[in-house]
């Protein structure tokens, strides 16, 4: 077959983490690379990974470069636009997340990419993590039993100071809603993967660096159709016993009738046995690139779906469960009360809430 051609927007900070992924990718080659306003940082990465053309127009580059796949790494604000470009011209689209700046707008943008009979894939990334690839596999090969509960201790340590975030994502600073938004629907995205679908949540959020439009940590509730629980517990200010606190962002438990898992900070899974010991569970790894190569997996998936009409995750059908399952979150918070998601995948406010938080 004659390999994949890559047309690339963007060239911001996750980006490099693209770029290094496509490199390794025999069967994939770079057909252009479209950027905002910063030109010489769009030749500086186009030289150092091969992109043989440049654009200042998305459309232009698609147009002209003989795209079969565009990879959308940039700004949230410019997706809608450019998966429309893609979509219209019958260009497959990874799209990083958010995909859009509103449920609505990406419901909007769902609509359009079915009627058009377009595909598009959510760059929602941690799923492919190695840890939780493992994670599910004992889960859905019955290791734990019955699974109950799950939870999720956020402490990636970045988010103290007047500086916070301003090396690497400065937009970070800027965002309205930025824990659940940013980083909490990598963990809606992941729990799902895991458990299944959520049923109901409830919400507290807190901004802790004033420095920042919003919120930086807080404590989801979750419930799923099948009767576990789950907790989000994020706090970006604070880190927690791990050399690199980014290698996993904190730390998971699993627990089922039969068991517990265990991960922590340097990748390590632990399996304590009902009754028994705790030790630690072997699996293959590679700590490389982003969260254990996760980037690589998920781009990788895609390709060989295109190529193979495979399966495929996280199309953007299925993905705004994920966007439906983040507005209760804030409705929670906002409200102070328990949110169900009904049947028809619409978030409503529980007949059993206490009613609004002061």
């Amino acid at each position: 077959m004659k390999p994949l051609r890559l047309g690339v927007v963007g060239t911001g900070y996750f980006s490099q983490y693209h770029y290094e992924a496509w490199s390794r990718m025999e069967d994939v080659e770079y057909a252009g690379l479209a950027y905002g306003s910063n030109a010489d940082r769009a030749r500086a990465v186009a030289e150092a990974h091969g992109v043989p053309q440049i654009f200042t127009d998305v459309e232009d580059m698609l147009d002209k470069g003989d795209v079969d796949l565009l990879d959308v790494i940039s700004p949230p604000e410019t997706h809608l636009a450019i998966i429309d470009a893609a979509v219209r011209r019958g260009v497959p689209v990874i799209t990083q997340k958010p995909v859009a700046t509103s449920l609505a707008e990406a419901v909007s943008l769902a609509d359009r990419v079915r009627a058009a009979d377009g595909f598009v894939v959510v760059h929602d990334n941690w799923r492919f993590k190695p840890w939780f690839r493992e994670a599910r596999r004992l889960i859905t090969g019955g290791a734990l039993g019955e699974v109950h509960n799950v939870q999720f201790r956020l402490r990636p340590g970045d988010g103290q100071g007047d500086s916070a975030y301003a090396d690497r994502q400065a937009y970070f600073r800027d965002m309205p809603r930025f824990l659940i938004h940013e980083t909490g629907i990598h963990l809606i995205d992941s729990f799902r993967y895991l458990l299944g679908e959520v049923s109901a949540v409830s919400a507290r959020l807190r901004r802790l660096n004033p420095g920042i439009a919003g919120e930086d940590a807080g404590h989801v509730l979750v419930e799923f159709l099948s009767g576990a629980a789950g907790l989000i517990d994020g706090n970006r200010l604070i880190d927690f016993p791990a050399e690199r606190p980014r290698l996993t962002m904190g730390e998971l438990l699993v627990e089922g009738t039969a068991g517990q898992l265990r991960l922590t900070g340097d990748g390590r899974l632990h399996l304590h046995s009902h009754g028994g010991e705790q030790r630690e569970h072997s699996y293959r790894w590679t700590d490389r690139n982003y969260g254990g190569d996760c980037v690589y997996a998920l781009q990788r998936h895609v390709v060989d779906h295109l190529r193979h009409d495979g399966p495929v995750e996280n199309p953007i059908s299925d993905y705004l469960r994920n966007l439906e399952v983040e507005e209760a979150v804030y409705e929670s918070d906002r409200t102070g009360c328990r949110i169900e998601l009904d049947a028809d995948r619409s978030p409503a406010v529980s007949p059993t809430s206490t009613g609004a938080r002061a």
